[in-house]
């Protein structure tokens, strides 16, 4: 008979290996943060590549993988950046996954609320000064200064099964794009020009539901220092039996 040659147990099985790759997770996922200041430096494609190419291992029911991504730069994102702009400026929007604050209770509106000091705080605009952050809400339309943005749709007709393996995408690709050093920021308020962002990149069907910036933070930037507080363990998680 011939000797069964047994494989050696996995780094990552042993004691010291299972530490290690905790720690890196722990770093990952806690130090991914929405960047909102972005440097112009453009990310190389193959790096591009490497980051979707990874994003693409996120999981979805039975594997039918429903998103759709298209990822803009160069002339065509400065185009695009000119019409939402417009489009704002003209209130024509067009959102595809309606938006409701109401879904949200007092505890969820208090930590938003929360976030918008420290963001605006950051920014030296006031609590009250509602026209600077109007203006600060069409600027963001520019992609936070960010060289890249992609756009992550699902199916015609997607409920909210399929736009919730469309949001583990996201999250994949969030997290991917920090191991490769690459900052991001996901912007809801993208999706409000569905319609533009179709029309400028020769799309005709999908529907939007979110858009993510990203490339190389501004370190200098202010605003890149609000770190966002999160609720504490007990307050949103049970464990049962």
């Amino acid at each position: 008979m011939r000797p069964v040659h047994h494989a050696e147990p996995s780094s990552h099985s042993t004691p010291n290996g299972r530490a290690g790759l905790s720690a890196c997770a722990e770093k990952l996922i806690r130090g991914r943060r929405a960047v909102r200041a972005f440097r112009p430096d453009a990310v190389p494609e193959g790096t591009m590549r490497a980051v979707f190419s990874l994003a693409g291992a996120a999981p979805s029911n039975s594997n039918t993988q429903p998103w759709r991504v298209e990822v803009v730069s160069g002339a065509v994102r400065d185009r695009l950046a000119g019409s939402l702009r417009a489009a704002h400026a003209a209130r024509r929007t067009s959102v595809d996954f309606p938006y409701d604050a109401d879904v949200y209770a007092p505890v969820h509106r208090q930590r938003q609320a929360a976030f918008g000091r420290q963001l605006y705080g950051a920014l030296g605009i006031g609590r009250d000064d509602h026209a600077a952050r109007a203006a600060y809400d069409a600027e963001s339309l520019g992609f936070y200064g960010a060289p890249h943005v992609a756009f992550l749709f699902a199916p015609e007709g997607a409920g909210a099964r399929a736009a919730a393996d469309v949001g583990a995408y996201l999250q994949t690709l969030l997290l991917a794009m920090t191991a490769y050093g690459i900052a991001s920021c996901p912007q809801g308020l993208l999706s409000f020009y569905a319609g533009t962002v179709r029309g400028e990149l020769g799309i005709t069907g999908g529907k939007l539901l979110v858009g993510v910036s990203f490339g190389y933070a501004d370190a200098a930037a202010p605003v890149n220092r609000v770190t966002a507080g999160r609720a504490a363990l007990e307050a949103t998680t049970t464990f049962h039996g």
